[in-house]
């Protein structure tokens, strides 16, 4: 089994199909490094709420998305995780727009870690901050994963 981050590095060179997910919502990894990824995103009128602005279930998914890569990319081989908790700040309201998010590890134990997100607009506003603790999994439990 390869690395996480031998993985990511496909996704992110083109060389291995993105996640149905980041199909469905529009989103894509720009970049990635261990403990650190960026998602871009283009916020449009399709991904609205009822009172027409940008859902905060896809702000969450791209900070997800973000900081799981993030945390993905420091894993060795035969490693996964899973997300035990996700919280998220909403700071200010979009419409449509280029989004990006930064996830970044903050701790990363043997088996927890806690990564972080910045979630900000093309005039470089904070739209919204997201944190995440993940849970390391090895051997039978990382199988199928």
């Amino acid at each position: 089994m390869a690395k996480m981050l031998d993985l990511i590095e496909k996704l992110a060179r083109g060389e291995a199909p993105p996640p149905a997910i980041a199909t469905l919502i529009g989103f894509s990894l720009a970049a990635i490094e261990p403990g650190r990824a960026l998602v871009e995103f283009e916020a449009t009128e399709r991904h609205a709420n009822p009172m027409g602005t940008l859902h905060g279930g896809v702000l969450a998914d791209i900070a997800d998305a973000a900081m799981g890569m993030a945390y993905a990319a420091l894993l060795g081989e035969g490693e996964t995780f899973t997300t035990l908790e996700l919280k998220i700040n909403f700071t200010k309201p979009v419409w449509t727009g280029k989004l990006r998010a930064e996830g970044r590890v903050v701790s990363a134990g043997r088996t927890v870690g806690l990564v972080e997100c910045d979630v900000r607009d093309a005039k470089d506003r904070l739209v919204a901050h997201a944190t995440s603790t993940c849970m390391t999994l090895r051997g039978e439990a990382a199988t199928g994963r």
